[in-house]
Parts: C-alpha cells; structure tokens; sequence
C-alpha cells in the first residue's frame, strides 16, 4: 500500500516539468486543467464548500472509502503510477533546479536511449488500457466495459481531459507521427506474445488486464486502442494537432537544437509523470465527489 491518499494529494507538485508539459497544452483543451493541489484544498474547490467540519467529514469519508479494498479506488492508483513508473532515470529532482530556465535537451541526449517504435506502441496502449480499467474500477463497473468508457471520453473534461490530450501528443504524435494509432494498430495485430511479455510495464500490470492468457490479453489491447481510435483523430483534426505543433507549444521550457523527436519522445517520458499526476487528480475529485454526496 502506497502512501495515504491526502498525503499524495498534498505532496502533488505545483511547478517542475510535469506541470509545464501540461500547461503548455492548454491549447488544445483551452481552460480545462487548473492544477488543483493539497487535498483541504481539493475538497473546497471540489464542493465548494468551506465549513471547516464539514471539509473534515468529507475529508476522512474520501479516505475511509480509498481504504475499502472492495472499492476499485487503489488499483485505479496503482495503474495511473504504474504506467508511469517505466525508467524514470533522469528523474525528477535532476530537473528541480531547471524550472523557470529553458532545459537544453542536448546536454541530455548522451543519456537518453529513444524507444523502438513497437515499445512506443506497446507503451502508448497499456496506457489506453491503463485509463479504461481505472475508469472502471473508479466507476465500479467490470473491467472490460469498452464500450462504456468510449461513451464517457466524450464527456472528458478537466485533468482527465488535459491526460488524454498528453496522451494524443506525448506518447502519439511526437514518438510516432501523424498516423499513430493506425501504426500502433498494425504493429499489434502482427505482435507476438514474447514482444508483450518482454515489456516491463506490461508484466507489472497484466493481471489487472482483463483477457484469457496473454493471447487474450493482447486481442484486449487491440480492442482498446481500435475504440478510441475515432476520438483520438478527432481531437487530432479538430485541433490540427501535429507533432510541430506540440513542440513549439514547449518552447517555453524546452530547448531543442533539431528535429530528433525520439529523443524529444524519450526525454519526456524520463522526467514527466503526467499519468500519475492527472490521476493522482482524478481520482480524488471522484473520491470527494462522493463522499459529498454520501454525506
């Protein structure tokens, strides 16, 4: 068990590279992300509410409904860490001392090993695949219920909002280009089990997989990425969403001297923990929205 809900709540960053990166893109879900930190804090703005005992009653109702093991809250957690938790070798606290400077991504480069494109693939779904079964299991619905969460995307907003727009751009369009769920479909449909089974964050997480053996588990790979296929081009073309487009989005914070966009692709992956962080976000929204409304 990871540490106490409120404390991961409190102890959510306010500035770093997580947050630049989701502020620089703002401009494809305008408005939507403020990044609401400290869980006091996350109650008031959730409610609207700031009776102090009525902010502590919702408070330890949230927490005592994070603990319940018979509610989905925790795997929904651990799967927003987990798909974030791949190597992280530069690691945040290398990077504390850049915020408010450009970051010359040169300097980096020597340390940094692009992924190959079938482990960007790879990645990029198990994170798909990682936000429909938290979805589920935060919604207390089974663990398999595509069709329910293609239904709710639509409805996205806030955090969850500005995670899929990351998602699009980050681990998408920058590593793999304009077409990358079509790239990512047709390098899963010719994937075999052993290509799966050799990627770290797939072997953490597989149980909480839905799927019969990992022939079942990746047939529901390509289910899942098959039914956001639609939304994600339609965020793409609705925002005429490129790679460049991103990139000079992060020109505030990064600086990067060509066009090595796998490089670019492997140093946000490194030094950002955006899943963790939106989910760390979402996940007590939801919390606090019901005990608020079981209060």
């Amino acid at each position: 068990m990871s540490k106490p809900i409120f404390e991961l709540v409190d102890e959510l960053p306010t500035s770093g590279l997580t947050v630049s990166m989701l502020n620089a893109l703002d401009f494809i879900a305008p408005g939507e992300w403020q990044n609401t930190v400290g869980f006091v804090n996350t109650i008031k703005t959730v409610t609207g509410e700031d009776d102090e005992s009525l902010i502590q009653t919702i408070g330890e109702r949230a927490i005592y409904l994070f603990n319940d093991k018979s509610q989905g809250y925790q795997t929904a957690l651990w799967l927003y860490q987990t798909v974030d938790g791949t190597d992280k070798a530069l690691g945040a606290a290398a990077l504390a001392n850049k915020v408010g400077q450009s970051i010359p991504l040169l300097g980096f480069l020597n340390s940094i090993t692009p992924k190959a494109d079938k482990a960007q693939a790879i990645d990029l779904t198990l994170k798909i695949v990682a936000e429909l079964v938290a979805f589920c299991q935060i919604n207390g619905i089974p663990g398999d219920s595509i069709g329910d969460f293609v239904g709710a995307l639509g409805e996205y907003s806030g955090e969850s909002m500005i995670r899929m727009a990351a998602l699009i751009a980050v681990d998408g369009l920058i590593p793999l280009g304009p077409d990358f769920i079509e790239t990512s479909l047709s390098m899963l449909s010719n994937m075999k089990p052993e290509d799966l089974q050799g990627n770290a964050t797939f072997k953490t997480m597989k149980d909480a997989i839905p799927g019969n053996g990992i022939g079942g588990k990746l047939d529901f790979l390509g289910n899942s990425l098959d039914s956001v296929k639609g939304w994600m081009n339609g965020i793409v073309s609705a925002n005429a969403l490129t790679a460049q487009k991103v990139l000079n989005n992060f020109g505030g914070f990064l600086d990067f001297a060509d066009d090595k966009l796998d490089y670019v692709a492997a140093f946000l992956d490194v030094s950002t923990n955006y899943y963790e962080h939106t989910g760390t976000q979402t996940l007590a929204k939801r919390l606090i929205e019901r005990a608020f409304a079981e209060i």
